[in-house]
């Protein structure tokens, strides 16, 4: 076999096409690697494109399947089961994507944002792919996370020859990606840089910070005074050092330097091209991944083409090397490249698993029941229940918790309510809402809630979380609904000492059913443990910015504030 370089996996023989030049329209060109069975004969092609490096993908033939909280896990080995790919018959395509690994040409910010669109780029890659002898001519795409991403922006391009996507955990909304409820995440800083165990971009001199090439020196150096008054900012030493010396932290120093919402983040977000899309896509996502599963809810309701939404179960992240969900994938696929008429299309659009029951229900459209959204008030002696305060602030004192800058402890204070156990099993499924009344003495702060599912063991699973710093309060009241806040993050309001407010926090999607003899707790915190049963379970660096200055908090849940969750009961059936 000329050309090839050939691999035994478990007794299945690979042949590998090894740095191929896909060229693009500007002239530069992308490195990439073919894997394909050892029979020259054209076959359907799966494209993973990614800034991670296609070398580091190879890992997927040597490096046995790995879960959180393994600290072999590497985040950013997501280009999908290549010997798997090759067993049923496509060739397995994987490129680096400009400016990145072994390819030519500038990665300029994040998703090349300042630079040329990486949909431009896929659709030359995928039309150069299947233009190959040993393509047939059909091609998807494979891979999670930013691999998921690309396919999305790939197909909004609509080349030809992408008959379908298949997207599992892929980011939409850029701004929350990395900003939940206008607070910083952390582990996008991993995903770049290569942090905690994640090996992160494959970095060249090509890759520039959009920030730096679109304002002056002067300009920048204003720009970082004015972010560095930001206390929160100010108390983190990487922040700090990376707004210092940004060289070499250029995808990092441009999030932290865009603290907003606005055209940085929308103008090639996913879920806006999404209109543009034709084909079948099916979009995937295990619970756990609140923030993510929000975006792969929106994405699934703007696109118009056959589509699928599957909703799996609790962890929340996958094996690296990504191994799951390739049962589906191939059903998919056969279908629409292969034309095997399997029945994928007779099944209903929408599958939820629910956790707690361990249930599956279907449906054509999300929420796949019908909601009644419900309030649970928060009241004395931390209990939550259907029935509100009917005493006023003189008499029902509100709850409290005050937290120290994790500077001087590392202790997170926090305080929750908890339901009654439930009598009988109670399902949840869709988003829901905190509406918290507070007071607190500093002009900002974050409110982190977690809603837990407690058996009588003692044994809990998070179920949903929410996020709001305090400055982002605003609501957008033309997209708000009941169970369903937005905030619009386009700028902030600092919060006047001592009088008190109304948090709306949005509470990502979930379904989850409440067992008998199990109970509901919220916690409300402004920082997060950065190990526990959950955050154990998520990448690494996978916690928020804390607070930077001390912080005393007044939760009010009387007659006049009557703070309580909403949420998103179903029917019983």
């Amino acid at each position: 076999m000329a050309g090839f370089i050939t691999w035994n996996a478990g007794g299945e023989t690979i042949a590998i096409r090894k740095d191929l030049r896909v060229p693009m329209r500007d002239g530069i060109t992308l490195a990439a690697d073919a894997y394909q069975g050892p029979e020259e004969k054209p076959r359907p092609a799966l494209v993973a494109l990614s800034p991670y490096g296609k070398e580091l993908q190879a890992l997927a033939l040597t490096t046995p399947p790995q879960r959180r909280p393994s600290p072999m896990w590497d985040g950013c080995i997501e280009a999908g089961d290549i010997t798997r790919i090759v067993k049923e018959d496509y060739v397995h395509v994987i490129g680096d994507l400009r400016g990145s690994g072994y390819s030519e040409g500038e990665h300029i910010g994040n998703y090349n944002a300042g630079g040329v669109s990486l949909g431009e780029d896929a659709y030359d890659f995928i039309e150069w792919v299947a233009a190959q002898p040993w393509c047939d001519g059909n091609v998807g795409m494979v891979g999670i996370s930013y691999f998921g991403s690309m396919q999305v922006l790939a197909a909004a391009e609509r080349p030809p020859s992408l008959k379908a996507i298949f997207v599992s955990g892929g980011h939409y909304d850029f701004y929350e990606t990395t900003y939940h409820g206008g607070i910083m995440w952390f582990m996008p800083r991993a995903a770049r840089e290569g942090r905690g165990g994640d090996s992160g971009w494959a970095f060249t001199d090509g890759v520039k910070s959009r920030m730096l090439e679109t304002f002056s020196g002067e300009q920048i150096k204003q720009m970082v005074a004015t972010r560095l008054q930001d206390p929160d900012v100010a108390a983190w030493p990487n922040l700090v050092h990376t707004l210092t010396y940004p060289k070499n932290h250029e995808a990092w120093f441009d999030i932290v330097m865009n603290e907003l919402d606005g055209d940085w983040y929308e103008e090639r977000n996913p879920i806006t091209l999404a209109s543009n899309i034709d084909i079948p896509v099916w979009l995937q996502l295990d619970q756990g991944r609140g923030w993510t599963l929000d975006g792969t809810i929106e994405l699934f309701n703007t696109l118009k083409g056959p589509k699928k939404l599957d909703i799996g179960p609790y962890p929340p992240m996958q094996s690296r090397p990504f191994i799951e969900e390739h049962d589906k994938m191939f059903r998919w696929y056969d279908y629409w490249l292969k034309g095997i008429d399997n029945g994928v299309m007779d099944e209903p659009a929408v599958n939820v698993f629910v956790e707690g029951s361990r249930t599956n229900v279907t449906a054509e459209v999300w929420p796949p029941k019908e909601v009644d959204y419900t309030n649970l008030y928060l009241r004395p002696r931390r209990k939550l229940s259907t029935e509100p305060e009917t005493m006023g602030l003189e008499y029902a004192a509100p709850d409290g918790f005050y937290q120290a800058p994790l500077t001087v402890t590392d202790k997170v204070e926090i305080i929750n309510w908890e339901t009654p156990v439930f009598e009988e099993a109670t399902e949840m499924i869709g988003t829901g809402a905190a509406h918290i009344f507070a007071e607190i003495d500093q002009p900002d702060t974050n409110f982190i809630l977690r809603l837990w599912d407690y058996a009588p063991n003692g044994k809990r699973q998070l179920i949903t979380t929410g996020y709001l710093k305090a400055s982002h309060r605003e609501l957008d009241e033309e997209r708000s609904e009941l169970g369903s806040p937005i905030h619009p993050h386009t700028h902030t309001e600092p919060v006047e000492p001592g009088v008190i407010e109304e948090y709306v926090i949005r509470l990502y999607p979930f379904a989850n059913t409440f067992m008998p003899g199990h109970k509901l707790v919220a916690e409300l915190s402004n920082s997060e443990p950065l190990v526990d049963e959950h955050n154990s379970l998520l990448p690494p660096d996978a916690f928020h910015l804390p607070v930077g200055r001390p912080v005393t908090h007044k939760i009010y849940r009387d007659a006049q504030h009557q703070s309580r969750l909403v949420l998103p009961f179903t029917a019983q059936a």
